[in-house]
């Protein structure tokens, strides 16, 4: 068959469609009948139900079905005819001035660009290397055994230190007033790393599990909570509890480990 295919804009195209009504009533009662024998309704034995009450529950959704499946199959032909190499799946609309005893559909939709490549025989190709130093594999190797270490209970009596996992109540006030997002219970961060304002970080280093502390906090000009950003805070922190890091030993099953590793999510907080 003859395809017409109609460039718009760029690469899309529009093919026309046209499908036989007769041949879409005809498959269309051929599935209504079909489903007849299995369909339940009340009143009714199963498959006894009149074709009239099953066109009426199921006619509208069987000819969607039937129309879907015959312009699909139209679609493909007609690409396959023009060999077009077709990108997606087409926007289906149907014609209103059909011819009689036809339906017509456009569809429209985008193809690939033809790619023609040029004289490579002439190409000069820079080859890029680049060095590693046992400093950069240093520092890869801590972030790997940082995102497979562990942590444990502190002893008791010892005050908080860099790298300990720690778990506070804290409120902020400024001018004796609390402020939206300055209250935590059982808050946990990560001591020494950015986690937290400097200022508040360091302020927790050396207390320990029971001990609270009250403690000045001027945030930054430019923090991003615009109400408190410049403004001096007031932090009352409960330490609940200390945590120690411990990192894997650099060995067989730390490097089998990592192959499979998933990397663990951080914690976000008054940063």
């Amino acid at each position: 068959m003859a395809v017409n295919v109609e460039t718009l804009e760029k690469l899309e195209r529009r093919i026309t469609l046209s499908l036989a009504a007769g041949e879409i009533s005809g498959e269309v009662e051929n599935r209504l009948r079909n489903l007849s024998r299995t369909v339940k309704a009340d009143g009714f034995r199963p498959g006894k139900v009149p074709m009239s009450v099953v066109a009426q529950r199921y006619g509208y959704s069987v000819q969607y079905e039937v129309v879907n499946d015959r312009v699909g199959q139209a679609f493909a032909d007609a690409a396959s005819e023009a060999k077009l190499r077709v990108a997606g799946a087409p926007r289906i609309t149907q014609k209103d001035d059909a011819p009689e005893g036809q339906m017509a559909f456009d569809a429209t939709f985008e193809v690939y660009p033809e790619v023609t490549l040029g004289d490579l025989t002439a190409v000069e190709v820079e080859r890029i290397s680049a060095e590693v130093s046992d400093a950069a594999i240093d520092r890869t190797i801590e972030i790997l055994r940082k995102q497979r270490r562990s942590f444990g209970q502190r002893p008791a009596g010892e005050g908080v230190q860099e790298t300990d996992r720690v778990t506070i109540d804290f409120e902020g006030k400024i001018d004796g007033e609390p402020f939206a997002g300055g209250k935590a219970d059982a808050f946990q961060f990560i001591v020494g790393e950015g986690q937290m304002l400097e200022q508040f970080d360091k302020s927790v280093r050396g207390m320990k599990v029971g001990e609270s502390k009250t403690f000045p906090l001027q945030f930054p000009a430019d923090y991003h909570g615009k109400d408190v950003a410049g403004k001096e805070a007031d932090f009352l922190v409960t330490m609940k509890k200390i945590e120690a890091q411990h990192l894997p030993a650099v060995d067989d099953a730390f490097a089998k480990a990592w192959a499979s590793r998933k990397a663990p999510s951080r914690a976000c907080a008054p940063t």
